[in-house]
């Protein structure tokens, strides 16, 4: 039993170690703990010393029997010492129990609070199994389990529920199971290495297995957002061959669904990586419009509410790089660019009378300027142009002319710390001292979607909605072409 504790990670050493033949040896009876909390005991008595608490998922070693009490030693802690009977179960690790201890997993599988136990006994089931028999099934529970497991740790808010899930991951991260710890906006998110997930994907498995690999493979919050500019495009650029890998025409409708907006989301952010690095983004941007239009929103659960709402704004933060330029020169007010410094983009305002050397106004930003939104009202006193400064994020830049000449300022998706969200330009109220815009945002995990009336001159919101019919300006006088080409309607 010492060798199984000494081998029993969670790996591809389980099916090799499988096939080499072994010295014929007895090893000692083993069992794992099913109860939280179990004790370690010195002695065979309810009143002796506890040595150890012992959690679900725990392997034991069986050294002897007195009364209702096993004598076990646990070797990942290193201790010896007596287990009430009640509290743990055999385990076998003989071939021909292997079919028994697979039925177990797929009973624990889908059970939630018990990922400790079924990866347990999932590595008990590798460690048993013959290596032509381990399949993919066996790795889609244990990547199931270990992805369930980071997910409760990263949700909990509860203090009382910190050791019972800081306990049970000390019992898989004895299996090899691996998870990392990741900061996200001031908190913590707990996030499995996908190691089984990737076996899934190496080994032939059914669609719907290779499908929640893949998704468990490409989540957005497990990003280290510490990676380099250069790291993030490659890892983006393997999480889109990833899903394009997945064959889509076996999935039910659901999962299908999850499929396309992860990959909505991911070819958005190559879009924008292939923007920042001068190359054309065209083709990525619009692939990423594809899939978000692919979606089949009436077979969308309650849990991927979420999901669709994400990808629909990393989407429609980099919508303009799907657009075509304008066909001719704009007549009357528009923007042209210049480089700047290095990395920087010169926006510069002209009309008929001024341009060249001599603009209404220039200002530089390190932003990507999509020139292609720029939209000037009839009057030619004000102009809106998207600029995008980071990844799911678009601002909408207004300049427009006051009693002091021209000036621009910068309206935000919102106002506090950046998350991922867009506003844009939506039409003009007639007069000049109107604009409409649609904005999108996430915000505390939550997302908000708003259709305004805004005044040109403080660029304050006089009126909200949180659709356009609600609002008489907005739905008189949206523009056509934001109409057809915006997200925000889907």
């Amino acid at each position: 039993m010492k060798r199984f504790f000494a081998i029993a990670c969670v790996c591809g050493a389980f099916a090799a170690q499988a096939a080499e033949p072994v010295a014929p040896v007895q090893p000692n009876p083993s069992v794992i703990v099913v109860i939280d909390q179990a004790a370690l005991r010195a002695a065979p008595r309810e009143s002796a010393q506890q040595q150890v608490v012992l959690w679900q998922g725990d392997s034991l070693e069986v050294r002897g029997r007195k009364m209702d009490y096993l004598q076990v030693y646990d070797h990942r802690r290193e201790r010896a010492g007596y287990v009430r009977a009640s509290q743990v179960r055999p385990l076998s690790l003989q071939p021909q129990d292997a079919t028994d201890l697979l039925a177990v997993v797929r009973f624990l599988r889908d059970t939630p609070g018990a990922e400790a136990l079924g990866i347990g006994y999932t590595a008990a089931y590798l460690r048993a199994a013959p290596a032509k028999d381990i399949g993919a099934e066996a790795f889609d529970a244990l990547g199931t389990m270990a992805e369930r497991l980071a997910r409760r740790a990263s949700s909990n808010r509860s203090k009382a529920n910190d050791a019972v899930i800081a306990a049970h991951l000390e019992v898989v991260a004895g299996y090899g199971v691996a998870v990392r710890s990741l900061e996200h906006d001031g908190r913590v998110q707990v996030c499995y290495d996908g190691d089984a997930f990737r076996r899934v994907l190496a080994l032939p498995a059914s669609a719907e297995q290779k499908a929640r690999a893949a998704l468990a493979l490409t989540r957005q919050d497990c990003i280290d957002p510490e990676l380099t500019p250069f790291d993030r495009a490659a890892l983006d650029a393997w999480r889109a061959d990833v899903l394009d890998r997945m064959p889509r025409t076996d999935l039910p409708e659901f999962l299908r669904n999850r499929v396309r907006m992860r990959t909505a989301a991911v070819w958005s952010s190559l879009a924008f990586e292939r923007t920042r690095r001068g190359e054309p983004a065209a083709e990525a941007a619009a692939r990423a419009l594809q899939e978000l239009t692919g979606v089949n929103r009436q077979e969308l659960s309650e849990d991927d509410a979420y999901a669709y709402s994400d990808a629909a704004v990393r989407v429609g933060a980099i919508r303009w790089a799907a657009e075509p330029g304008p066909a001719h020169a704009p007549v009357g007010l528009a923007v042209v660019t210049a480089p700047g410094q290095p990395g920087e983009t010169c926006i510069q305002l002209v009309d008929a009378k001024h341009a060249g050397n001599s603009p209404l106004l220039q200002r530089c930003t390190y932003g990507t300027v999509w020139a292609n939104s720029a939209r000037a009202n009839a009057p030619g006193t004000a102009l809106a142009l998207a600029v995008q400064p980071l990844d799911g994020w678009r601002e909408m830049w207004v300049f427009h002319r006051s009693a002091d000449g021209w000036t621009v300022d910068v309206v935000p998706p919102a106002g506090d710390a950046p998350d991922i969200g867009y506003v844009e330009f939506a039409g003009w109220v007639p007069g000049g001292r109107k604009m409409l815009a649609a904005r999108e945002v996430r915000s505390a995990g939550r997302f908000n979607q708003t259709f305004e009336v805004l005044d040109l001159e403080t660029l304050a919101v006089e009126k909200h909605a949180d659709k356009p019919a609600s609002l008489s300006l907005f739905y008189r006088w949206q523009d056509p072409a934001w109409k057809g080409q915006t997200v925000s309607l889907r």
